[in-house]
């Protein structure tokens, strides 16, 4: 009975011109199949390198077929070595896989006019959007004049429906995630706040770094997430359906069917959820208060309204207004430049929810920077 096992045997000298090889057994598919065997193989073939003084015998194997013999001819570098002796069905499979092995397109050196080339593209790119998202606001402002004219026919039960599954279906998460970082702050200021015996002023850098700055901020990234993504989700199935299409048919607006009522339903949904987690967060920061550095609710309320101005909390609904129309913007914006794939899909669902999350954080350094002195 042949010896089935797939091996390599090394014979030093056995040829006049230097080492032989020996290939053994089934070296086919089943086989392959084995990772052990596979391993086995792969370290013997490194052990028999390709050098021109090797001759390699094929003909005491049992089995071949093109998983093997495409394992023999990587390792031969896609070349024929300068020995080798095989059966005329064996020669057959592997010159069939040198016919269809394609060789890997060599590495093209680093060109400077390249690189500028594709840094134009991007810029390209970057323009393209800017100028799709400048006609989406463009578009929206129109829309809105039309609404105002004709309020009566304004797509508000599509304004309602968006405003629950964006606006009230987000208390549950918006309110965990705020009452968990006030807790973490207030637990991170109290080991530093007792090392100086300036417990009280706890209160007052909760007080405007939650309602002036985090709370607004981290609201909009969890919004941006959640809700961001949902839009471009869902417009982007409309493009793969075929509904957009049906809808430009049928002379529906896209922008005042799908980019308005998301638009507004989360501009006016955003400064609710914002002030809803600040007031979970600063509950999250009472409670871490109370118990790390014994300061009661009831100081805690009663110091709150002379330690944070009321230009702060208009400061943070007027910036959470901002957010919520950029982030219906970029996931309409996202949605519709979607192409009819499930691959497109997922891209624009990413790169909306990434593009939402940069924009809050721009927004909000320029709120800083421009509103410096309201509220300070």
């Amino acid at each position: 009975m042949p010896d089935l096992v797939p091996r390599l045997v090394v014979e030093a000298g056995a040829q006049p011109a230097g080492r032989a090889v020996q290939v053994l057994g089934r070296w086919g598919a089943a086989e392959m199949g084995d990772r052990k065997v596979v391993q086995a193989l792969r370290s013997q073939l490194d052990a028999a390198p390709p050098a021109a003084d090797v001759a390699w015998d094929l003909r005491g194997l049992a089995w071949l077929d093109h998983v093997g013999a495409q394992m023999l001819w990587e390792h031969w570098g896609q070349a024929w070595p300068a020995q080798v002796q095989v059966q005329p069905r064996e020669r057959d499979i592997l010159e069939r896989v040198a016919q269809f092995t394609v060789a890997p397109p060599p590495d093209e050196p680093w060109r400077l006019a390249h690189e500028i080339d594709h840094l134009g593209v991007l810029v390209l790119h970057g323009l393209d959007h800017a100028r799709h998202l400048l006609q989406l606001v463009g578009q929206l402002a129109l829309d809105l004049i039309r609404l105002a004219r004709a309020p009566q026919r304004g797509p508000w039960r599509d304004v309602s429906g968006h405003l629950y599954r964006m606006g009230a279906t987000a208390l549950p998460i918006t309110a965990l995630v705020g009452f968990l970082i006030g807790v973490v702050l207030a637990y991170l200021m109290s080991l530093q706040l007792r090392q100086f015996g300036a417990e009280s002023f706890i209160v007052n850098i909760l007080g405007i770094s939650l309602i002036r700055e985090l709370g607004p901020m981290l609201a909009a990234i969890l919004v941006a997430g959640r809700s961001g993504s949902a839009i471009t989700a869902q417009i982007g199935v409309m493009r793969v359906t075929e509904e957009l299409d049906a809808m430009r048919v049928m002379g529906i607006p896209h922008g005042f069917r799908l980019v308005m009522p998301r638009t507004i339903a989360l501009a006016i949904a955003m400064p609710l959820i914002s002030v809803w987690t600040t007031l979970a967060a600063l509950a999250g920061g009472m409670l871490a208060a109370d118990v790390a550095m014994d300061i009661s609710p009831a100081y805690f309320v009663q110091a709150l309204p002379a330690a944070v101005k009321i230009g702060n909390l208009g400061l943070a609904i007027a910036k959470s207004v901002v957010f919520g129309a950029f982030i219906a913007l970029i996931g309409c914006h996202w949605g519709l430049r979607v192409k009819p794939n499930t691959q497109s899909l997922g891209e624009g669902t990413t790169a909306s929810v990434v593009t939402s999350i940069t924009m809050v954080i721009i927004v909000d350094a320029l709120f800083a920077v421009a509103f410096k002195n309201i509220g300070i």
